[in-house]
This record gives structure tokens, sequence and C-alpha cells, in this order.
């Protein structure tokens, strides 16, 4: 029985057709990546520039703008809690933040850029995802002090395995994108079914995330003992589901609505920095000093 996992057709033709404000959807032959024929779906317009060009998501790439100089702040309130659980990874999770929303400035910003660039943007951004949400899942675990925080062997393995998800989720992408050795041309055209991508950059973050809201809970109710953290956790998992729907239900109707002025992946992005903020909040409530965690005798590394 066919079924419609894997497919992103749907998707990149509700979310800005030619413009999909989804990065997968500019490595497939419908994009203007590629063959330039559109999705079908409603066309994002943005603003017109010279030359008969566009510039498709001025609103995300402004908000993309306000979320790196944001996790730029955080990484620097960050630094100063010197002894705070979790600091370095904290800041590396927030560093593949940033380069997530510098990719989607060009990715999902509709820029006028040669398509080649769009597609290379477009596979580090989706891997970036992939490795970012990664990094966050294991933030879950630090709280546990399996190991030392802070220390080399807990940065460097969070790195290394951050960089197999990355290398091996950048890989197919490229590969998709600039065909090289056409084992994925299949999924190039509709329905765009491309198993791998759909899984690497639709379910493994889902994955992720839920792992990391679930660690995070049982750390805060079970061994904190606390509640109230779990106001911030709460409402990083509502923000984040926001930030879904308008990209992947409320997208169409806001491109219809508005002829193709925006789309929900302006609020997608906002929604998402949203979230981060919040679940920075999260870890910082409960690193404070007088949360009852035993003294670690490794500690951060400085």
């Amino acid at each position: 029985m066919s079924t419609a996992y894997g497919n992103f057709h749907n998707f990149c033709r509700d979310s800005g057709s030619n413009y999909a404000t989804i990065p997968v959807c500019n490595l497939f032959l419908e994009s203007r990546a590629r063959e330039n024929t559109g999705f079908g779906g409603c066309e994002l317009q943005g603003i017109s520039l010279s030359g008969d060009r566009r510039l498709a998501n001025l609103g995300s790439i402004l908000i993309c703008a306000i979320a790196i100089l944001t996790s730029l702040f955080l990484l620097w309130r960050s630094e100063r809690k010197k002894a705070a659980v979790g600091r370095r990874e904290m800041q590396l999770f927030l560093i593949g933040f940033i380069i997530v929303e510098i990719c989607e400035i060009f990715t999902v910003g509709g820029f006028p850029l040669q398509s080649r660039v769009i597609r290379g943007f477009s596979a580090v951004h989706i891997a970036a995802v992939v490795a970012t949400v990664w990094m966050l899942m294991l933030n879950g675990l630090v709280g546990f002090q399996l190991l030392d925080d802070g220390t080399p062997i807990s940065l460097g393995l969070m790195l290394f395995s951050a960089a197999i998800l990355f290398v091996g989720t950048g890989y197919i992408a490229l590969d998709t994108g600039f065909s090289w050795t056409g084992y994925w041309d299949s999924t190039l055209s509709d329905p765009n079914r491309a198993y791998a991508l759909y899984t690497l950059y639709q379910l493994v973050p889902l994955l992720f995330l839920v792992i990391f809201f679930l660690l995070e809970t049982f750390l805060v109710l079970r061994i904190l003992g606390e509640k109230k953290p779990m106001l911030y956790l709460v409402a990083a998992a509502l923000l984040f589901a926001i930030g879904q729907v308008f990209q992947y239900v409320i997208s169409v109707h806001i491109c219809d609505g508005t002829n193709g002025k925006i789309n929900g992946g302006l609020f997608e992005t906002l929604f998402t920095l949203l979230s981060v903020v919040t679940i920075w909040a999260f870890w910082s409530s409960i690193t404070e000093d007088d949360w009852p965690l035993p003294a670690s005798t490794g500690g951060t590394y400085t």
C-alpha cells in the first residue's frame, strides 16, 4: 500500500512553491535552484528588486538576523555563568543554532543567488539542523553528570558525534541536489519521495527533541524535585510546536490570504527563535547555585 511517507512535494507546494520556505525543497527539480517550474502552490512573491528579481522572504531574513544577534548575546550571558553546569555544551548548541540561522537567510530568504549556491547552502542548512538538535539532546544528558561537563572529553564527544551526523546528512543532501552519483535522482521530481532526507530532516530531529524533553523532565521532577523550571520547558515545546504548525499547516492559508506577500515560514522562524530563548532560560533556571545538585570533582572546563 502506497503511503505519503517520504513525500516532500505537498510540503513544498504549500510552503511557498518556487520559493518554498523548507530548505529541502531547493534540492528538487521544481525549485528555482533547479528547473524553476514550481511545485504548483501559492507562490511566495515577497518584494520586487531590479532586473526582474525578487526578495521573497524579507521577514524571515530580518528575524534570522535578530536570532543571530540574540544567540550571540546568550553566548555572552552563558560565559558569565562560570559555575553553571553544562555551560560549554549549551554554548555549542547556540553556535549550531547560529549556523542554522545563517544558512536560513540564504535558503528560505529568497535571495537572488546562483542556483548552485542555493543548493549548497540548503545542504548545509539541513545537516546543521540535524547536528544542532542532536547537540541539544546531549545537553539533556549533561545534567546527569555521566561525564564531567565542559571537559575536553565531554565537548569532544559532542562535537565528534555531531560532526558524523552533519557530514552524513550533508552528503546525502549534496548528492541529491547536485546528482553526483545519480543514486537519489528518483527523488527529484513529483512526488519528491526522499526517504533518507525525510527521515533525517523530519523525523530524527523530532525524536531528539522528544528525548531531550523527557530527560529534562525527569531531571527536574525526580532529581531536583522542582516544578517551576517545567514552565520554561513546556513553553519551549509549545512555541516550537506552534512554529511547525505555521510552517506545515497554516502557511498556505497565509500565502493565499496575502496574495503571496508572506507565508508561515516567517512565523516558524520567529517561534523557533522564541523556543531557543526559552530553552536557554530553562537551562539557566536549573543551573542556579541554590539547586541541590551534588558537587562534581571535575567541574566545568575553563
